[in-house]
Protein backbone atom coordinates (compact mmCIF):
# COMPACT_ATOMS: atom_id res chain seq x y z
CA UNK A 1 0.00 0.00 0.00
CA UNK A 2 1.10 3.29 -0.96
CA UNK A 3 2.54 4.74 2.40
CA UNK A 4 0.93 8.72 1.35
CA UNK A 5 -2.07 7.14 0.72
CA UNK A 6 -2.19 5.12 4.15
CA UNK A 7 -1.14 8.17 6.27
CA UNK A 8 -3.56 10.46 3.93
CA UNK A 9 -6.21 7.59 4.97
CA UNK A 10 -5.63 7.39 8.59
CA UNK A 11 -5.23 11.21 9.04
CA UNK A 12 -8.60 12.45 6.97
CA UNK A 13 -10.16 13.82 10.22
CA UNK A 14 -7.33 15.14 11.54
CA UNK A 15 -6.77 18.97 11.97
CA UNK A 16 -3.40 18.40 12.95
CA UNK A 17 -1.40 15.59 12.12
CA UNK A 18 0.32 15.72 15.28
CA UNK A 19 -0.78 14.67 19.24
CA UNK A 20 -1.16 18.36 20.12
CA UNK A 21 -5.00 19.38 20.83
CA UNK A 22 -6.33 22.61 18.90
CA UNK A 23 -6.28 24.66 22.16
CA UNK A 24 -2.67 24.06 22.89
CA UNK A 25 -1.66 25.01 19.28
CA UNK A 26 -3.79 27.87 19.33
CA UNK A 27 -1.81 28.80 22.62
CA UNK A 28 1.25 28.04 20.71
CA UNK A 29 0.48 30.19 17.58
CA UNK A 30 -0.49 33.47 20.27
CA UNK A 31 3.05 32.75 21.87
CA UNK A 32 5.01 33.87 19.02
CA UNK A 33 3.45 36.60 18.32
CA UNK A 34 4.70 37.69 14.92
CA UNK A 35 5.15 40.51 12.84
CA UNK A 36 3.41 40.72 9.30
CA UNK A 37 6.94 40.46 7.53
CA UNK A 38 8.30 37.64 9.33
CA UNK A 39 8.76 34.21 6.85
CA UNK A 40 8.46 31.17 7.46
CA UNK A 41 9.83 27.53 6.75
CA UNK A 42 8.09 24.33 7.63
CA UNK A 43 9.41 21.64 6.46
CA UNK A 44 7.28 18.38 6.47
CA UNK A 45 4.24 20.82 7.06
CA UNK A 46 1.53 17.99 6.77
CA UNK A 47 -1.94 19.38 5.67
CA UNK A 48 -0.43 22.69 6.19
CA UNK A 49 -2.83 24.15 9.45
CA UNK A 50 -0.05 25.36 11.14
CA UNK A 51 1.03 27.51 8.25
CA UNK A 52 -2.21 28.95 7.20
CA UNK A 53 -3.22 29.84 10.59
CA UNK A 54 -0.40 31.87 11.42
CA UNK A 55 -0.67 33.69 8.45
CA UNK A 56 -4.32 33.97 9.23
CA UNK A 57 -3.43 35.53 12.44
CA UNK A 58 -0.24 37.72 11.37
CA UNK A 59 -0.51 37.94 7.63
CA UNK A 60 3.71 36.26 7.31
CA UNK A 61 4.48 34.74 4.34
CA UNK A 62 6.05 31.60 3.88
CA UNK A 63 7.10 28.13 2.53
CA UNK A 64 6.15 24.63 2.85
CA UNK A 65 7.54 21.66 2.35
CA UNK A 66 5.83 18.07 2.48
CA UNK A 67 6.74 14.36 0.33
CA UNK A 68 3.42 13.52 0.44
CA UNK A 69 1.12 14.63 -2.78
CA UNK A 70 -2.14 14.28 -0.84
CA UNK A 71 -0.88 16.74 1.59
CA UNK A 72 0.22 19.25 -0.81
CA UNK A 73 -2.94 19.04 -2.21
CA UNK A 74 -4.86 20.07 1.28
CA UNK A 75 -2.39 22.76 1.73
CA UNK A 76 -3.31 24.59 -1.38
CA UNK A 77 -6.98 24.55 -0.91
CA UNK A 78 -6.59 25.24 2.81
CA UNK A 79 -4.24 28.56 1.84
CA UNK A 80 -7.01 29.44 -1.30
CA UNK A 81 -10.28 28.96 0.96
CA UNK A 82 -8.66 30.45 3.69
CA UNK A 83 -5.92 33.34 3.17
CA UNK A 84 -5.80 33.58 -0.14
CA UNK A 85 -3.85 36.98 -0.75
CA UNK A 86 -0.91 35.94 1.92
CA UNK A 87 2.44 35.04 0.62
CA UNK A 88 2.56 30.96 1.17
CA UNK A 89 4.08 28.64 -0.87
CA UNK A 90 3.79 24.79 -0.40
CA UNK A 91 6.15 22.29 -2.43
CA UNK A 92 6.34 18.62 -2.71
CA UNK A 93 9.56 17.64 -2.23
CA UNK A 94 11.92 15.11 0.19
CA UNK A 95 12.66 18.36 2.93
CA UNK A 96 15.88 17.28 3.25
CA UNK A 97 16.72 18.49 0.16
CA UNK A 98 14.84 22.07 0.33
CA UNK A 99 17.58 24.65 -0.94
CA UNK A 100 17.51 28.28 0.38
CA UNK A 101 16.88 30.60 -2.63
CA UNK A 102 20.07 33.20 -2.80
CA UNK A 103 21.55 32.90 0.93
CA UNK A 104 17.64 33.27 1.87
CA UNK A 105 17.08 32.67 5.46
CA UNK A 106 13.94 31.93 7.56
CA UNK A 107 12.87 34.30 10.74
CA UNK A 108 10.84 30.91 11.88
CA UNK A 109 12.17 27.46 10.77
CA UNK A 110 9.75 24.48 12.02
CA UNK A 111 9.77 21.02 11.67
CA UNK A 112 7.13 19.15 13.82
CA UNK A 113 7.03 15.50 13.89
CA UNK A 114 9.35 14.73 11.10
CA UNK A 115 12.87 14.29 12.25
CA UNK A 116 13.42 11.49 10.22
CA UNK A 117 13.90 13.89 7.69
CA UNK A 118 17.23 14.71 9.01
CA UNK A 119 17.61 11.55 10.33
CA UNK A 120 17.14 12.29 13.96
CA UNK A 121 16.36 15.34 16.41
CA UNK A 122 19.85 16.00 16.58
CA UNK A 123 20.33 16.65 12.72
CA UNK A 124 16.63 18.42 12.16
CA UNK A 125 17.70 21.27 14.67
CA UNK A 126 21.16 21.65 12.76
CA UNK A 127 19.66 21.80 9.65
CA UNK A 128 17.34 24.11 10.74
CA UNK A 129 19.49 26.40 12.55
CA UNK A 130 21.69 27.18 9.07
CA UNK A 131 18.17 28.56 7.80
CA UNK A 132 16.74 30.49 10.60
CA UNK A 133 18.59 33.67 10.89
CA UNK A 134 20.48 35.48 13.65
CA UNK A 135 17.85 35.81 16.61
CA UNK A 136 15.17 34.00 14.28
CA UNK A 137 13.29 30.98 15.86
CA UNK A 138 13.84 27.46 15.21
CA UNK A 139 11.01 24.99 16.19
CA UNK A 140 10.55 21.02 16.37
CA UNK A 141 8.10 18.62 17.58
CA UNK A 142 9.43 15.27 18.25
CA UNK A 143 8.91 12.61 20.44
CA UNK A 144 10.59 11.48 24.24
CA UNK A 145 10.41 8.03 25.94
CA UNK A 146 8.29 8.77 29.31
CA UNK A 147 9.99 5.83 30.79
CA UNK A 148 12.48 2.90 29.53
CA UNK A 149 10.57 1.14 26.11
CA UNK A 150 10.41 -1.95 27.22
CA UNK A 151 12.21 -4.59 24.50
CA UNK A 152 8.94 -6.26 23.11
CA UNK A 153 8.16 -3.02 22.34
CA UNK A 154 10.95 -1.34 20.66
CA UNK A 155 10.84 -4.83 18.23
CA UNK A 156 7.27 -4.56 17.55
CA UNK A 157 7.43 -0.87 16.37
CA UNK A 158 10.81 -1.38 14.67
CA UNK A 159 12.99 0.91 16.64
CA UNK A 160 15.44 1.34 19.57
CA UNK A 161 15.81 3.11 22.63
CA UNK A 162 18.18 5.64 21.23
CA UNK A 163 15.55 6.71 18.32
CA UNK A 164 13.82 8.97 20.68
CA UNK A 165 15.57 10.32 24.02
CA UNK A 166 13.60 11.93 27.28
CA UNK A 167 12.64 15.54 27.10
CA UNK A 168 15.20 17.21 29.10
CA UNK A 169 17.31 15.35 26.06
CA UNK A 170 15.30 17.28 23.69
CA UNK A 171 15.80 20.48 25.28
CA UNK A 172 19.88 20.18 26.18
CA UNK A 173 20.58 18.87 22.67
CA UNK A 174 19.82 21.93 20.96
CA UNK A 175 21.52 23.83 23.75
CA UNK A 176 24.49 22.03 23.24
CA UNK A 177 24.63 23.65 19.76
CA UNK A 178 24.29 27.24 20.94
CA UNK A 179 20.53 27.01 20.89
CA UNK A 180 18.28 28.67 23.69
CA UNK A 181 15.36 26.73 24.72
CA UNK A 182 12.68 29.08 25.62
CA UNK A 183 9.45 27.10 25.52
CA UNK A 184 7.91 23.57 25.53
CA UNK A 185 4.22 22.59 24.95
CA UNK A 186 3.81 18.89 25.50
CA UNK A 187 0.71 16.69 24.72
CA UNK A 188 -1.16 14.75 27.48
CA UNK A 189 -3.21 11.20 27.30
CA UNK A 190 -6.19 12.90 25.68
CA UNK A 191 -3.84 14.59 23.00
CA UNK A 192 -2.61 10.84 22.39
CA UNK A 193 -6.12 9.22 22.61
CA UNK A 194 -7.60 11.83 20.20
CA UNK A 195 -4.64 11.49 17.40
CA UNK A 196 -4.36 7.71 17.53
CA UNK A 197 -7.98 6.88 17.80
CA UNK A 198 -9.19 9.26 15.30
CA UNK A 199 -7.12 7.10 12.78
CA UNK A 200 -8.98 3.92 14.16
CA UNK A 201 -12.52 6.41 13.15
CA UNK A 202 -10.97 6.96 9.54
CA UNK A 203 -9.98 3.98 8.59
CA UNK A 204 -13.57 2.31 9.66
CA UNK A 205 -14.94 4.99 7.55
CA UNK A 206 -13.00 4.39 4.61
CA UNK A 207 -13.46 0.88 4.57
CA UNK A 208 -17.07 1.26 4.95
CA UNK A 209 -17.60 3.37 1.87
CA UNK A 210 -14.61 1.92 0.05
CA UNK A 211 -15.84 -1.89 0.20
CA UNK A 212 -14.17 -2.63 -2.94
CA UNK A 213 -10.40 -1.19 -2.31
CA UNK A 214 -7.55 -4.13 -2.86
CA UNK A 215 -5.97 -2.31 -0.14
CA UNK A 216 -8.16 -2.40 2.75
CA UNK A 217 -7.06 -5.99 4.35
CA UNK A 218 -3.48 -4.15 4.30
CA UNK A 219 -5.11 -1.20 6.19
CA UNK A 220 -7.43 -3.58 8.45
CA UNK A 221 -3.90 -5.28 9.25
CA UNK A 222 -1.88 -1.96 9.92
CA UNK A 223 -4.47 -0.49 11.78
CA UNK A 224 -4.94 -3.53 14.48
CA UNK A 225 -1.05 -3.51 14.90
CA UNK A 226 -0.89 -0.02 15.54
CA UNK A 227 -4.02 -0.41 18.10
CA UNK A 228 -2.38 -2.91 20.09
CA UNK A 229 1.00 -1.35 20.09
CA UNK A 230 -0.63 2.19 21.05
CA UNK A 231 -2.90 0.33 24.11
CA UNK A 232 -0.46 -1.85 24.98
CA UNK A 233 2.75 0.04 25.37
CA UNK A 234 2.94 3.61 23.54
CA UNK A 235 0.04 5.55 25.76
CA UNK A 236 2.46 5.02 28.98
CA UNK A 237 6.10 4.98 27.63
CA UNK A 238 5.34 7.56 24.76
CA UNK A 239 5.27 11.56 24.79
CA UNK A 240 5.46 14.66 22.57
CA UNK A 241 6.27 18.22 22.39
CA UNK A 242 7.11 21.18 20.56
CA UNK A 243 10.19 22.91 21.48
CA UNK A 244 11.26 26.40 20.74
CA UNK A 245 14.50 27.89 20.51
CA UNK A 246 16.64 30.88 19.58
CA UNK A 247 18.97 31.27 17.36
CA UNK A 248 21.82 33.17 18.49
Amino acid sequence: MDKWKYFAITHKYHLLCNPMSEDKIEQFCELLNLSKDSRILDIACGKGELLVRLAEKYGVSGVGVDLSPFCVRDCKDKHLERTPKTDLTFIEMDGAKYQLVSGEQFDVTMCLGASWVFENHIGTLQALKKMTKSGGLVIVGEPFWLKEPEADYLEAIGMTRDSFGLHEENVYQGEKMGLTCLYTLVSNKDDWDHYETLQWWAVDRYIQSHSDDPDNQELIEKTKIAKENYLKWGRDTFNWGIYIFRNP
